[in-house]
């Protein structure tokens, strides 16, 4: 019997989600997290209080607290489970451009030694399950911030000629000539391993490369998680920093629900060596300056933020997804969320936790 998902990351914004999702429907998930985050960004972006609950509140979870760079590790949750594996969600991943710089091995070896191990022990022990893969819309570099921008006095918006403005940015773009971060490059090198074990080895295969991701779930922290973080601040009163681009960088938001509901339609009928633009799209995007102010309508309070001109190397001035490639893969998908639900969801779920952190 293929009753068994196993999820990396599953304590994260995604992964938990996925764990749930998953489990509702009757699958055993096996989840494989050390808690990383934790690690890199400090206490404050742990993802023990999530692990906790998903082991309280779902009887059937498995957790695996192991490093996706320690293989042999990985290896004993394969070999055990490998005859009722049905799909690979990975999630775990360092994160951040910014921390990047700081340590480009871990970075490296997290993001792509770790995409390697796993594609490999699908490919040893269950080639037929699917492999579901967490990309990022930096692999595109800094190659949107030369489109055709038009400041507004509330965003950047690109110009209404341009083929992207109607829908937002497609796979057409190129990944080349253009400023990754190093936390872009471990991403890209991920990104094309998965879709080469699509094509050389005809597994089932798919990066879905977002934007920015987020849900009542984020451990959000100042170097990820925006909007997470964005409300953590305005509830705390902690103070916030805007980099650059006068806070009108447009980002689309993609909520964790929405993601995970097209990792199932996927799973339903998978494909080879697929790559999806995933966001919020037209549906659901914000600049700083919109987000704040919808920060500070949610919790009735001005928020404590200032202003910095030195936007981070390699950041996107504006990123809208054009999700119409998935869409018409599977066409039964849709956004459902918008950025005002999304914001008064995080406040909702978290705010007793955020006051008694302070």
């Amino acid at each position: 019997m293929l009753d068994v998902v196993i999820v990396t990351g599953s304590a994260g914004l995604i992964g938990s989600e996925a764990t749930r999702f998953f489990s509702a429907r009757g699958y055993h998930v096996v989840g494989i997290d050390n808690d990383m985050r934790a690690q890199l960004f400090g206490a404050e972006a742990s993802t023990a209080w999530n692990r906790r609950q998903l082991q309280e509140q779902i009887p059937t979870y498995r957790h695996v607290s192991a490093d996706i760079r320690d293989k042999a590790a990985l290896e004993e949750v394969f070999r055990q489970f490998a005859p009722r594996i049905a799909l690979i969600i990975h999630t775990a991943a360092q994160p951040s451009h910014d921390w990047a710089a700081r340590d480009p091995l871990a970075d490296f070896t997290i993001n792509a030694n770790g995409t390697l191990n796993l594609l490999e022990l699908c490919r040893s022990y269950c080639a037929e399950a699917p492999f579901i893969f967490t990309s990022t819309n930096k692999v595109y570099g800094d190659r949107p911030n030369f489109l055709p921008l038009v400041e507004e006095e509330r965003r950047w918006e690109l110009g209404r000629e341009h083929p992207f403005a109607e829908h937002g940015i497609d796979e057409t773009m190129s990944i080349d000539q253009s400023m990754h971060s190093l936390f872009g490059a471990s991403k890209v090198s991920a990104d094309i391993l998965v879709q080469e074990y699509g094509r050389y080895f005809g597994m089932k295969t798919a990066c879905f490369r977002g934007g920015c991701l987020t849900g009542p779930a984020h451990s959000g922290t100042q170097l990820h998680g925006f909007l997470a973080y964005l409300m953590k601040c305005a509830a705390t009163c902690t103070p916030y920093t805007v980099f650059g681009y006068e806070g009108k960088q447009v980002r689309d938001n993609i909520h964790s629900e929405d993601l995970v509901n097209a990792f199932w339609s996927f799973f339903q009928n998978p494909r080879s060596a697929e790559v999806y633009n995933i966001g919020g799209g037209r549906d659901c995007n914000c600049s700083m300056l919109e987000a704040i102010e919808l920060c500070e309508a949610i919790t009735g309070q001005r928020m404590n933020w200032q202003y910095s001109e030195t936007n981070r190397a390699g950041d996107h001035i504006w990123w809208i997804s054009d999700t119409r490639r998935f869409r018409s893969h599977y066409p039964e998908w849709s956004i459902r969320h918008d950025v005002g639900q999304i914001l008064e969801e995080i406040h909702a779920a978290n705010r007793l936790r955020w006051r008694e952190a302070v």
